[in-house]
């Protein structure tokens, strides 16, 4: 080449416009999506002390209205991420956005238990399928070395949602009572859900604000075209990856599932702190549980990517293993406020890996990211139907035996410990074998015979 011509080149290089960062205005439109997503999921745990009184419930018959969410969230699951795959993230979480705040609002209007029961199931059919369809945007809109500290981001903000809910809705109860807090919330989600369908597109090169640049540096997924080919189920029964991923998700939701549906009733009776308090403490716990995603996500990408499958075992199972330890600390001390910070540790440590399991489930699921993360996501249905349910069972029994106080609530936590240990376990022999890797060496044998 000539001087000439690389003068020219070199020049024409400097000339071309910087990158724009349109992908960060989606990331913070998924914040704000994750955010109302627990800010409409997480108020009931606050409201139940009030639900349980006016509508005269059992411990027992409570957990089947937060059961019934669980449940219809785990059975729609991958069908929705399917959907997402075909029809693209636009169509899809819009009308999830729609459909979860329409059932949030009418939750406000039930007046018995199975009227309860139907519309938190529909809540939670309205709502699956929102992490899918969010992690396959995710995939279409960032870079793999800048998606870490994305998801991290983007699971913090979910928690922050989370952890404003108990003490928003505590506030809100007080003065316009549970059932027009519900409408409230509701009506949250329908606002995000319009200015989310006039704004994004599936593909970041049909974008108005995206450049050329852009569009470079997010790689080849900017292109990609919705999945229509076939998900080949048998190398997802024989994957590894997959059956380990998904029990992670089932012990790391029966824990989580703790938190975000009896920690406040757990407080009010068996450590005899008033609701108000309660719903502080509840939020301190999950403020720390969005730290622990953001702080994850950071980790994530500086430091355990560039490790390989040792570093990420490490660090899914010293976090586990940390959790059920501080843990343990809660249960040592009579002090609700020092129980709640060691709680909050433990939320800490279990939500830093969030982002981890995140990278590795899109990894391994590749094009079929919305179904595939949908059927791992899912298996958390087991580990949130457990826990829903034995809170109020074993809170039940033992009330009915003489048991009162902590003797009568503090037993769940014994059992969480463990499952905290044995989700160690598995992420210390957790194995990273993607999907596609395998398709393709099953159309190569295929092709030779």
């Amino acid at each position: 080449m000539s001087d000439v011509a690389a003068e020219t080149t070199v020049r024409d290089l400097s000339d071309a416009p910087p990158a724009t960062k349109t992908r960060f205005v989606v990331l913070a439109v998924l914040c704000l999506l994750s955010g109302v997503l627990y800010l409409d999921r997480i108020c009931i745990s606050q409201a139940l002390p009030s639900i349980k009184e006016d509508l005269k419930l059992s411990n027992t018959q409570t957990s089947y209205i937060l059961m019934a969410f669980t449940l219809a969230y785990g059975l729609f699951e991958v069908p929705t991420g399917r959907w997402g795959d075909v029809l693209g993230g636009r169509r899809v979480l819009t009308r999830i956005s729609l459909w979860w705040s329409a059932f949030t609002a009418l939750t406000g209007a039930c007046t018995g238990l199975w009227a309860m029961v139907v519309v938190r199931f529909l809540f939670g059919a309205g709502e699956a399928g929102a992490f899918p369809n969010v992690a396959r945007v995710m995939s279409r809109w960032f870079p793999d070395e800048e998606r870490g500290r994305a998801q991290g981001i983007l699971l913090a903000a979910s928690q922050i949602g989370g952890a404003l809910a108990p003490f928003l809705a505590a506030m809100l109860i007080k003065e316009i009572g549970w059932r027009w807090t519900f409408v409230v919330f509701g009506a949250v989600g329908a606002v995000w859900a319009t200015g989310f369908w006039l704004w994004f597109r599936d593909d970041p090169a049909t974008h108005p604000a995206v450049n050329e640049a852009e569009v470079s540096l997010i790689g080849q997924r900017a292109t990609s075209q919705n999945v229509h080919t076939a998900i080949p189920w048998k190398l997802v029964r024989a994957n590894p990856s997959i059956w380990l991923l998904s029990l992670i998700m089932v012990f790391g939701t029966f824990n989580s599932y703790i938190y975000f549906s009896w920690f406040p009733t757990y407080l009010v009776n068996g450590r005899g702190v008033d609701k108000t308090e309660a719903g502080l403490m509840a939020s301190m716990v999950l403020t720390f549980s969005a730290l622990g995603t953001f702080c994850g996500g950071q980790i994530l990408d500086r430091i355990i990517l560039g490790g390989g499958l040792r570093r990420k075992r490490m660090m899914g199972r010293y976090a586990f293993f940390g959790a059920a330890l501080f843990l343990s600390f809660s249960l040592m001390t009579t002090n609700a406020w020092l129980a709640a910070t060691f709680c909050s540790l433990s939320c800490f440590l279990t939500q830093s890996t969030q982002p981890l399991w995140w990278s590795c489930a899109i990894g391994i699921s590749g094009k079929h990211v919305g179904a595939l993360f949908g059927l791992m996501n899912s298996a958390g249905v087991f580990g949130g139907l457990s826990s829903q349910y034995l809170v109020g069972s074993i809170a039940d029994w033992l009330g009915k035996h003489g048991y009162t106080g902590r003797t009568q609530w503090d037993p769940i936590f014994y059992i969480d410990i463990g499952v905290l240990i044995v989700a160690g376990l598995i992420w210390a022999n957790f194995q990273f074998v993607p999907v596609e890797s395998t398709e393709e060496s099953t159309e190569v044998a295929d092709a030779h015979h």
